[in-house]
């Protein structure tokens, strides 16, 4: 799909690339691919819920959620007022794994392995406590 020339101009000022960087950006054949699938990825949301619980230390209960947008941004209105920088190093795989099978065209619900848990092993092991987060992928309303 051609890219129209004033989206490669909001991009440019979006990046804050110089002419030479958008340049070599426009030059792999690859960018030009992924914004072309971007619009329709613009109404999705990757949701991480809290399936697990006990003992987290920032009050993760099962049932509250991390959302973020297609690109991977933590949707920070939408998620709990404390979000654990543990609980989120959990999930950067998932996240990144469904980015890129949106981007494939594929249903990133069909993710044979899309649980993950924050790096405490809890009190049983010598930790505070465990979440476990199950990963969807959703349309915007």
């Amino acid at each position: 799909m051609k890219i129209d020339e004033s989206v490669w101009s909001l991009f440019q000022q979006h990046l804050g690339y110089t002419d030479e960087e958008m340049k070599l950006f426009r030059e792999n054949p690859r960018n030009e691919e992924i914004l072309a699938k971007a619009a329709g990825l613009m109404n999705k949301t990757i949701i991480a819920e809290v399936v697990e619980s006990h003992g987290c230390n920032s009050r993760h209960m099962v049932g509250d959620k991390f959302y973020f947008d297609a690109a991977g941004n933590l949707l920070t209105r939408l998620c709990p007022e404390k979000v654990c920088m543990y609980a989120l190093g959990g999930l950067e795989k998932l996240v990144f794994g469904a980015n890129e099978l949106l981007y494939a065209g594929l249903d990133a619900n069909k993710m044979a392995f899309k649980r993950t848990g924050c790096p405490d092993v809890g009190v049983r092991c010598g930790g505070f406590g465990h979440i476990v987060m199950e990963l969807k992928v959703e349309d915007r309303p």
